[in-house]
């Protein structure tokens, strides 16, 4: 059933909101100041319908985007708004977060330097004051005025309601008072506050981070109930240890007790660590050696908590993670069913300006919906789909279903129009154009390309072990030119078939052609070089960086060729999209892991920056150290022991090297042993913080987006509707869960239009 247009029905209740155009400029909306008396002149009247065509045209780009509509929408604000969301304001915005993201390298401590172990490091180069300071001014006062934009096109009723907004400005103020301070200091503080805070500005600009921010702040409490259960768990485990595990009276017996168990926190950092089986199973071993009972407390402790808490923990956190993101994506699709709904309406009124009509107005003009369609900025293959339809409209009209109907396109992959085949006069040529343009000539190609990765493995085992003054290239010359000649017959017989301009409008043409080239012309040089392949050919003589070993390198690069057959096995072409939507939607989620990894890093220097000293000996670093007269460097498994001067938190890029090794949580109880050492025991809590934000939470929510894809394009598979072409298809995060969300009401579509700050629409019936 269709519904009245709104402001169709309310024109005459706001009609005298506005008597000119600056009024309406001051006023920013239709609704406030878009009405015109009876003796208006025609140039003020087509003023108000460009900007009735442009107010639609910018909420269907915050439908295509997925912003928000509240926002100023006078003329003068809306050519602000369009200008600010353009592609080169939002690339000098995105190079100013990526600049000073990445001043933390080269800031004091730099990290210009070839290596990071502690051993070999010379003097560093350090930015005088004022050099990365002044760039950090810049990208401070391009956020400035980026948040003096956003806060006037909302206006300060909607300023007040974004606590992104607000969080923003007090950021960039602490930023900007902390910036005066190490200026007045001389650039000699040890700490800056602001380096902490600018993982803030990568957050606050990108929508889709925000809601993952924002799932994963109201995931956390969820999950305290399994965390307080894991911790229970591993403090009662601890306490059965201290009695099981106590101080004997011989040194054999009392080895257990020494090396992991002396006392509570070397206890709980024990099971800690067992918990991640990072040092499974040498926490076992001195108990186990002397009795086999005792292998049943640590069996029993990993049982229960990796294998039953953690991956119940795993579980908890992609329910509640996946309901809460639900809901956020809610509220992206129904911004987008605002803003089509919003531009049909202003389109009902710039209708209803025309025809002086104040009726029940159901309809616009397919000319207009194509003139606000020729403004709209979104991809080409989308807008000219979307016209496509427009025009084939039988009645010069278009209702509100019809509207919204048209934008469905967005949801909606493209194909790929190519070019028509060349048409040839002679039957001969085009019996042979139609056998070259089936299917069965890319299977054909498919095999030789595993033929030929074959005859690649053979040779590669075969010289493997075999000196290379000794090794014989007859086969591996002989392989490579036949398959050279077979690659470039089949390029001819495929331009034939499909004419240059079909040939090239294939990605994977272009690939194979370009790598058959690229193979052609190293063939031909090394037939100049070495001349033809015979019987104890060995021109790998010349050197390892030779002609020859070039030419070996690129017949490698048909692995990648050999990919193309991925498509072809339906398994198979469901993981590979499924990877690839992976890292598709992975930048939201990927945001908030580098933002922890920012901060953790800037902490890390600020707390433990060289207090590993390096070893007295640099040329024997790996038996001598510093550390107590006890000489714990000989005792295995230490941080001496294994070598690891190279990590450390001396400046910021070997502190993110460390945070990955700790990340991955194998040996990490070196680093925990080690800072309790050097800095503090209570740096243990830094690196447990560390294990719980990594390897915990962004780890399982990792987990959750690869099973959510995963089984959603799996359930698809084999639903009826399911094509084989849908299964190349990559899915952003809003298609994932489209098949979970709610469309909002007609009803409820219009009452939030009704609450528009800037438009002013009375709130009932006149």
């Amino acid at each position: 059933m269709e519904t009245e247009p709104l402001l169709g029905r309310r024109r005459s209740s706001w009609q005298k909101l506005g008597t000119d155009e600056s009024r309406k400029s001051d006023s920013s909306g239709p609704r406030s100041s878009s009405s015109r008396n009876n003796s208006s002149s025609s140039s003020g009247s087509s003023q108000l319908d460009d900007l009735y065509i442009q107010q639609a045209a910018v909420f269907i780009e915050d439908a295509i985007k997925y912003r928000t509509i509240n926002h100023r929408v006078d003329s003068r604000s809306l050519r602000l708004y369009r200008w600010y969301y353009s592609a080169a304001c939002q690339w000098v915005l995105n190079t100013a977060i990526l600049v000073i993201l990445a001043m933390a390298f080269f800031e004091k401590p730099s990290s210009l330097s070839v290596t990071s172990d502690l051993r070999f490091r010379q003097v560093l180069w350090e930015p005088p004051c004022g050099l990365t300071e002044g760039i950090e001014a810049i990208c401070l006062l391009l956020f400035i005025v980026d948040v003096v934009i956003k806060s006037y096109l909302l206006g300060w009723g909607e300023f007040q309601k974004s606590k992104w907004l607000i969080a923003y400005t007090l950021v960039l103020a602490a930023s900007t008072v902390d910036w005066i301070v190490s200026l007045s200091l001389l650039c000699e503080e040890r700490i800056r506050v602001r380096r902490i805070l600018r993982p803030f500005f990568l957050i606050q600009n990108s929508s889709l981070m925000k809601k993952a921010f924002n799932c994963l702040r109201q995931t956390i409490p969820q999950i305290t109930s399994v965390m307080l259960l894991l911790a229970l768990h591993l403090l009662l485990f601890t306490m059965i240890a201290m009695l099981l595990f106590t101080r004997v009276q011989t040194n054999e017996d009392d080895k257990e007790w020494k090396t992991y168990f002396r006392n509570l926190s070397e206890s709980l950092t024990s099971l800690l660590v067992l918990l991640t089986t990072a040092n499974n199973p040498d926490v076992m071993i001195p108990a186990y050696s002397r009795r086999r009972a005792y292998s049943l407390f640590f069996i029993a402790f990993s049982l229960i908590g990796t294998y039953l808490l953690m991956n119940l923990l795993t579980a908890i956190i992609y329910n509640q993670f996946r309901g809460y993101l639900l809901s956020s994506i809610q509220t992206s699709i129904v911004r987008r069913c605002l803003g089509i709904r919003g531009a049909f309406e202003v389109l009902c009124c710039e209708r209803s300006n025309k025809t002086g009509r104040s009726g029940s107005l159901v309809t616009v003009s397919t000319n207009t919906v194509l003139q606000v369609l020729q403004k709209v900025k979104m991809s080409s293959a989308h807008k000219q789909e979307i016209i496509k339809q427009a025009k084939a409209f039988t009645h010069d009209c278009v209702t509100a279903e019809q509207f919204r109907d048209l934008f469905d396109e967005l949801h909606k992959e493209t194909v790929k129009e190519y070019p028509p085949k060349p048409a040839y006069r002679s039957l001969f040529l085009q019996k042979l154009q139609t056998v070259f343009s089936h299917r069965f000539v890319e299977y054909v190609g498919n095999l030789m390309v595993a033929v030929h990765l074959v005859c690649i493995f053979v040779a590669l085992v075969h010289d493997a072990e075999t000196p290379i003054s000794q090794r014989d290239g007859f086969f591996s010359g002989v392989v490579n030119g036949s398959f050279v000649l077979y690659y470039l017959l089949e390029m001819a017989l495929k331009i034939f078939a499909l004419g240059i301009k079909g040939y090239c409008s294939y990605k994977s043409n272009l690939f194979d052609g370009l790598l058959t080239i690229i193979l052609m012309i190293l063939q031909l040089s090394s037939l100049v070089q070495y001349g033809l392949p015979r019987r104890g050919w060995n021109p790998e003589l010349h050197g390892l960086l030779s002609l020859w070993e070039t030419v070996r390198l690129a017949n490698m690069l048909i692995v990648f060729r050999f990919l193309r057959i991925i498509p072809n096995i339906k398994l198979m072409a469901l993981v590979a999209t499924s990877l690839f939507d992976l890292i598709k939607n992975l930048r939201a989620f990927a945001g908030i892991l580098v933002v922890a990894y920012y901060v953790f890093a800037i902490v890390g220097v600020v707390l433990f920056k060289d207090k590993i000293p390096p070893p007295q000996n640099s040329t024997n670093a790996s038996l001598t150290s510093s550390i107590s007269p006890a000489n714990l460097t000989l005792q295995c498994g230490t941080y001496e022991q294994l070598g690891y001067w190279p990590n450390n938190f001396n400046d910021f890029a070997a502190a993110l090297v460390t945070l990955w090794d700790l990340m991955v949580v194998n040996n990490w109880q070196v680093f925990l042993d080690v800072y309790s050492r050097y800095a503090s025991p209570w740096s243990k809590l830094y690196f447990v913080a560390w294990w719980l934000v990594s390897s915990v939470i962004w780890v399982n929510l990792f987990v959750a987006l690869i099973l959510e894809n995963f089984i959603h394009k799996w359930d698809r598979s084999y639903h009826p509707s399911f094509s084989d072409q849908e299964s190349e298809y990559q899915m952003s995060v809003q298609d994932m869960f489209r098949d979970d969300l709610e469309e909002p009401t007609e009803e409820d579509l219009l009452e939030r239009l009704r609450q528009h700050p800037h438009l002013h629409l009375p709130r009932g019936p006149v």
